[in-house]
């Protein structure tokens, strides 16, 4: 998080400073929008490359965190409905009650 707010801080800076640069050059209303747009996305192309690689590396971190925690997660409820069927098998087996397909016990 500390390295996105850095970044988006840097790129704010960048429009400000090409907002006050363009104004001083001459440039008014829209025109003076569109420039500062253009040219703060070049510099921060240019200048922002290794903070916008840090951060995309933190992003890629973060993210693989949360694939692998989503596959463990996947895994238990795998492991819980495995359990469930040989459970509702095994009452079966002993001439229990068994579910239909709407989910009403039927004695058997």
């Amino acid at each position: 998080m500390r390295t996105g707010l850095a970044y988006t801080s840097a790129r704010i800076l960048l429009l400000v400073v090409s907002l006050l640069l363009l104004y001083v050059a001459g440039a008014r209303g829209f025109l003076l929008l569109a420039l500062a747009f253009v040219v703060s996305a070049l510099a921060s192309y240019v200048l922002l490359s290794r903070q916008r690689e840090i951060m995309a590396g933190a992003l890629n971190r973060r993210l693989s965190k949360m694939t692998s925690k989503a596959a463990e997660f996947r895994g238990r409820i795998e492991d819980g409905a495995a359990a469930e069927d040989e459970t509702e098998a095994d009452e079966t087996e002993d001439g229990e009650t068994e579910e239909d397909e709407t989910g009403d016990r039927a004695a058997r």
